[in-house]
């Protein structure tokens, strides 16, 4: 028991679970996961057959930086990326918030995005080039089409998320449907639909390798398709951490964002 009249301090008890930022300690494994690669190569606990040695793709990486090839093919792919996620990423909200908000909407579309979900993307790449070409076009739709079921399937969740009693609230002090839409529901389904992005661009960059390796002559999906060709590990790799990189930088980017638009929440 504490003596009387002494005041003791009592640590904050309502962090509610916030994650606090910690990023030396994603740098540290990444370290000595490149660390332990390198000493297994070069001992050779582990086969060179298997995984190619870190400082050789370290090297291959600056060959292919002083040679030009690394912007020829990255810009091909970030504009494909770009501009397939874009379309079907806001096609996606849009049809996602009708389905949250009007009933006829979502009995008429659920079953249909039910329906097509499932179905593999990249299995219908030689649709897209059947029906769109070999060119942009057929990449363009299999990015688009990849991002917009499940940008969907996250919206309209998120959407029926939202706290009612919110909803509720705001028509009770006379608000319009608009300002309800605008001011309770679309704030309220932003962290859904943000976290559902992370899934879609994930898959985009899946499918983007896909296409780029049917009738491409520069892209990252090419380039990682011709170094395994010519079973070139260390350009595999190389093509593989590009890849890596970029899933990186498009989390990052929706980190961002998700500061920006949700900093109301505590």
């Amino acid at each position: 028991m504490s003596e009387p009249g002494v005041v003791r301090e009592v640590s904050f008890r309502g962090g509610g679970f916030s994650p606090r930022p910690r990023r030396w300690v994603g740098v540290v494994v990444f370290v000595v996961l490149i660390a332990l690669a390198e000493w297994g190569t070069r001992t050779g606990w582990i086969s060179a057959l298997t995984l190619p040695k870190p400082s050789d793709v370290l090297q291959t990486f600056r060959e292919l930086y002083s040679s030009g090839l690394l912007f020829k093919h990255l810009f091909p792919s970030l504009t494909r990326l770009a501009v397939g996620a874009a379309m079907g990423v806001s096609v996606g909200i849009c049809v996602g918030v009708l389905i949250g908000l009007f009933s006829y909407v979502r009995s008429g579309l659920v079953p249909v995005v039910a329906a097509i979900f499932p179905i593999p993307k990249i299995a219908l790449l030689p649709l897209f080039v059947i029906w769109f070409g070999i060119g942009e076009g057929s990449k363009y739709a299999l990015i688009a089409f990849g991002t917009f079921t499940p940008t969907v399937v996250a919206t309209y969740g998120a959407v029926d998320n939202v706290d009612r009693t919110l909803i509720r609230m705001g028509q009770s002090f006379g608000l319009s449907w608009f300002s309800i839409v605008r001011k309770i529901v679309l704030p309220g389904a932003m962290p859904g639909i943000l976290s559902g992005l992370r899934i879609s661009l994930a898959i985009a960059i899946i499918l983007l390798v896909a296409a780029e390796m049917l009738g491409a002559e520069y892209g990252i999906g090419a380039y990682i398709l011709e170094a395994g060709s010519l079973y070139d590990l260390e350009r595999l790799f190389v093509g593989v951490i590009i890849l890596s990189v970029l899933g990186v930088v498009v989390s990052a980017l929706i980190g961002i964002a998700e500061r920006r638009l949700l900093d109301w929440r505590v």
